[in-house]
């Protein structure tokens, strides 16, 4: 096991690393230029000269790469070019607490509701529970996540008034100001996970059930709930642990959009508005952030199935 969490920490960090080379690629590549966008097209060419001596943008890419990505390594991702020469690490953690917030409530909330769900329509395969609670899965897998933030601010901000249509607070607004607006935002999220988990729990439940062991249990005369419980869900729930991983990866992107939608003062939120800036550090340093985030869950979802699964990691081996 030793071995195995080795050789996959080891191509978790070498797919970080050429991950880092295409995000800074990418962003070199990007037409136009950076000195050009912040002191506009009027300025005259030597201060264009002056300001790309000062970034660091005469010297080449190569040697900007590396020091750019051992300074994110230390946790240094340079200044914001959009916000006052602030470094990139203070507005990124001013923002931090609110995208973890939001996504604590909606993996706390959703991973149990679909987890359930899901159980319940695979023992109730073909009945009136799951035919119901499939069509609920269907319409939230079939709704982006932009059309369903905005149904839920035309009806509970609009039309009933409950609560905040858009976010209008402060990014480090105290929790008690910030708490009713990270409401609609988490139902938002909340709805595609389950509709997204729930089927893979069913789909895996169903035909755990129809295998020959739980054949077997069955016919020695153990009970129902015995089989359920002991023989048929433990070996249900265990492939999905990499979707569970991948959904909540997903609230990386998924945030970007929700953010979005209810201009809410989180990393998503951050990450639209550098683009637009064009502040090409911050942009840098969220890409980075995000890539890294979804290859630890990914690889922490990966040990985890190989830990439960014997026969899986003797196989590996």
């Amino acid at each position: 096991m030793f071995k195995l969490i080795v050789q996959r920490t080891l191509l978790s960090m070498a797919t970080l690393l050429i991950v880092s080379v295409i995000i800074f690629v990418s962003t070199e590549v990007l037409p136009g230029d950076v000195a050009t966008a912040i002191l506009g097209r009027e300025a005259s060419p030597r201060r264009l000269i002056a300001l790309r001596a000062e970034l660091g943008l005469d010297r080449p890419a190569s040697e900007r790469y590396v020091e750019w990505f051992t300074g994110a390594l230390r946790g240094d991702f340079g200044m914001s070019l959009a916000r006052a020469e602030t470094p990139v690490g203070a507005l990124i953690i001013e923002r931090l607490r609110n995208t973890v917030l939001l996504s604590i409530i909606a993996a706390a909330i959703g991973l149990p509701l679909s987890l359930g769900l899901g159980v319940v329509a695979g023992l109730m395969r073909d009945r009136l529970p799951d035919t119901l609670i499939s069509l609920i899965a269907l319409i939230g897998m079939s709704l982006p996540e932009f059309v369903i933030g905005s149904i839920l601010i035309l009806t509970f901000g609009v039309m009933w008034s409950l609560l905040p249509a858009v976010t209008v607070v402060p990014p480090d607004a105290p929790l008690d100001v910030l708490f009713p607006n990270l409401i609609l935002p988490a139902i938002t999220l909340i709805i595609v996970m389950v509709a997204y988990i729930l089927r893979m729990v069913r789909s895996s439940l169903i035909d755990v059930l129809a295998s020959d062991y739980v054949q077997m249990a069955t016919l020695k005369g153990l009970s129902r709930t015995r089989v359920v419980l002991l023989h048929a869900l433990p070996n249900a729930l265990l492939p999905t642990i990499n979707a569970v991983a991948l959904t909540v990866a997903w609230l990386i992107g998924g945030v970007v959009v929700v953010e979005t939608v209810f201009n809410f003062p989180g990393i998503g939120r951050l990450m639209v508005t550098a683009v637009e800036d064009r502040d090409l550090p911050m942009v840098q340093a969220l890409g980075l952030l995000g890539a890294a985030l979804y290859i630890s869950i990914n690889l922490g979802a990966d040990l985890l199935t190989l830990w439960l699964s014997p026969r899986l990691r003797a196989r590996v081996v």
